[in-house]
């Protein structure tokens, strides 16, 4: 189907479609697919005794007097008024806004609706919307979308494109049937679209939400299994004989490997010389020792006269890998050369490694998305390995996989799914495990604080950096928004470089900064030039600095367990002892007895299977944790029960009907092709 510009959407202009591109949003659909990260629920009013600091509320009450205005200097004004119910008081200020002293008189009732924050001891209610109580009674209890933004693209920009695009938005046809969707209790898809943007009511929101992620599930699914359909006709593979002399390297190594690594490597090795091509998931926590498995697989590629290819998220990883494995091979006398390729190298370096590739000179290739450009030709590609593939998705795979004529590939996941949910989403691939870490790991020290503890956290932090040693701050946020009450980014770096020494340099990483400069603060925080480093959790996968030894996570409370194993899994990879302070920004029970789990253990299947049985589907706000995946909106841990259901009628579909030719597939036919042309490969449908 034809994909419309952004630009077709009235009101918006080529300065704004720059500025949706900044969140990813290139076309009409990409927009309507643009779902809300949380929801602004406009709740009955409180009574001013019940208020809690750091949260936003609505208030009804008489104000107590005329507003006054205060002005500070040249650039600040402060317009103040004092609300009162049965209860008691509350004080209310607006910044630079003077003219309210006109709408706001003593005797007057008003409901007003905020951030409450403690000023001088007392709670005070900042720059409050102000609303009549008749016209509150008519937008209580609804929900208002909160959307990713950027600098320049506010809320009400995207909400109100969103609108629009819905209008011109020709009705998608149904592809499920309507006997699955009563089976289900699923929202007719158009329906769905529309009340995940707009939902009335948390019902809505909850019944539009179910339906979308099932079609996540399901176009996910569908694709596994067509993958694993076209890879099962494919028996022939690269035939491998195993080196002796590669595999002694085991026991040459500086240390000593688990029993867990070595029962890998003999799978990996049996699936090699098994005359059939090897699909493999090797899942292991985070410091299991997963990428030695990666290395001595490399290496038996090499000695059948092979290549092999090892795919990385970032940049500073993979030089990361090509320096350690060049110091390896030259300290154990092993001439085999492996080669970098990164999109950052000079246009020189780049042809020089390609032409290494293509000749032969390089046996092993280490590199990011470089690695399955069109330029690179490998000489005789017989292994391919991705590391935390699903940074990668299922579609890059495929196109490193015909890099060669079928290689062998090893997938490499850090994230701890249970294994009843990795078997359904790696259904093209066999499973492995290593659940045991190298001896010589210190546990990390664990603790949950709320956001008093602060600066004792700084202090601490100080203390380390003093020590020679580095940490990580993590914010859910890249830039302050309106009505999330999270850390951002940008705020928290200058207010730790106001609490820390003026010796010490905190700089900041997120998503949303360009590769090169991106690249630059990784290198230099991995050469301890820089100290503190506060980041988005794109930090998850990024880089190896064994000399970081503390992790604080703001807000941790709003990130799901899964992933904050995966942030701590940063530091305690080096010598010294390693910490990791959550602050529960939130103060409730709830988030409390969460985070308790991974104060207690450093077991990331054991933390992944308990937040299993712990969230439900009605979790949903502020916790996601498996966008490691392909999804937007489906949470595997949440929606659990969904995956499983989809995976049954995706197994009888295609049990009964593999190539989608029975009449009543023929839409479900029509919108496979359509989700496999965006990402994948089509699959002979």
């Amino acid at each position: 189907m034809e994909q419309q510009n952004i630009t077709a959407v009235k009101g918006i202009g080529e300065k704004t479609a720059k500025l949706f591109q900044k969140i990813g949003v290139e076309t009409v659909e990409e927009l309507l697919h643009y779902y809300p990260r949380a929801y602004d629920e406009f709740k009955e009013p409180q009574p001013i005794a019940e208020l809690k600091e750091d949260t936003i509320a609505a208030v009804g009450g008489i104000l107590a007097k005329t507003a006054d205005v205060v002005r500070y200097g040249a650039r600040l004004q402060v317009t103040t008024a004092g609300l009162r119910d049965s209860g008691g008081t509350l004080a209310l200020a607006w910044y630079n806004m003077p003219y309210l002293r006109g709408t706001l008189k003593a005797g007057e009732r008003f409901i007003f609706r905020g951030r409450v924050v403690k000023k001088r001891g007392r709670l005070t209610m900042e720059q409050p919307e102000i609303y009549r109580p008749e016209q509150y009674a008519k937008v209580v209890s609804s929900m208002q979308p909160v959307y990713g933004q950027t600098k320049g693209l506010g809320n009400k920009t995207i909400a109100k494109a969103v609108t629009e695009a819905l209008t011109m938005h020709q009705m998608e046809r149904e592809y499920l049937s309507a006997g699955l969707r009563e089976k289900y209790g699923l929202a007719e898809i158009n329906y769905a679209l529309e009340h995940i943007h707009f939902p009335a009511n948390r019902e809505e929101l909850m019944f539009s939400r179910k339906r979308l992620v099932f079609d996540e599930f399901f176009m996910f699914l569908m694709s596994v299994r067509l993958l694993k359909d076209k890879k099962e006709d494919k028996k022939s593979a690269y035939p491998f004989t195993i080196s002796g002399e590669m595999a002694s390297v085991e026991e040459r190594l500086p240390y000593a490997l688990t029993g867990a690594q070595k029962k890998v490597i003999r799978e990996v090795y049996a699936d090699l010389s098994g005359g059939h091509i090897m699909t493999r998931l090797i899942q292991g926590d985070v410091g299991s020792g997963k990428t030695i498995v990666a290395i001595l697989a490399l290496l038996q590629a090499a000695a059948n006269g092979y290549q092999g290819a090892l795919m990385v998220p970032t940049e500073v990883l993979a030089r990361q890998h090509y320096e350690s494995m060049t110091e390896l091979f030259a300290s154990l006398g092993i001439t085999y050369r492996p080669v970098l390729l990164t999109g950052s190298m000079t246009a020189k370096e780049k042809r020089l490694a390609r032409e290494s590739i293509e000749n032969h000179e390089a046996d092993i290739v280490i590199g990011t998305h470089a690695l399955i450009q069109e330029k690179v030709v490998y000489d005789n590609l017989a292994l391919v390995i991705t590391d935390e593939q699903h940074r990668f998705g299922v579609a890059q795979r495929e196109m490193l996989s015909k890099k060669g004529g079928e290689p062998h590939v090893l997938v490499m996941s850090a994230t701890p799914i249970p294994r009843t949910l990795a078997i359904i989403l790696y259904g093209d691939l066999d499973i492995s495990i290593i659940d045991e870490l190298p001896a010589n790991r210190q546990p990390i020290k664990n603790c949950v604080v709320n956001r008093e503890f602060r600066p004792n956290a700084y202090r601490f932090i100080e203390n380390e950096v003093r020590a020679g040693r580095q940490a990580y701050v993590i914010c859910p946020m890249v830039e302050p928004s309106e009505m999330l009450e999270a850390e951002n980014v940008i705020d928290y770096t200058e207010e730790l470089r106001r609490a820390l020494s003026p010796s010490i340099r905190v700089e900041y990483l997120h998503g949303k900064m360009k590769g090169k400069e991106k690249n630059a603060i990784m290198e230099a925080f991995a050469a301890n030039e820089i100290h503190v480093l506060v980041s988005t959790t794109v930090i998850e996968v990024g880089i190896n600095v064994p000399n970081a030894t503390v992790m604080m996570i703001e807000n941790a409370e709003r990130f799901g367990l899964a992933q904050l194993h995966q942030l701590r899994g940063r530091v305690g990879r080096g010598k010294d002892q390693s910490y990791c302070i959550m602050v529960n920004a939130s103060g409730e029970e709830d988030a409390g007895k969460r985070l308790d789990i991974l104060n207690k253990s450093n077991d990331g299947f054991y933390i992944a299977s308990e937040d299993l049985k712990l969230r439900g589907p009605g979790d949903l706000f502020g916790v996601r944790q498996s966008g490691d995946l392909e999804f937007h909106l489906a949470d595997i841990f949440a929606d659990a029960d969904i995956l499983k259901a989809v995976s049954d009628e995706v197994k009888k579909l295609m049990d009964k009907d593999p190539l989608l030719e029975a009449e009543e597939n023929q839409e479900l036919k029509r919108k496979m092709n359509g989700y496999l042309e965006r990402g994948w490969e089509k699959v002979n449908l």
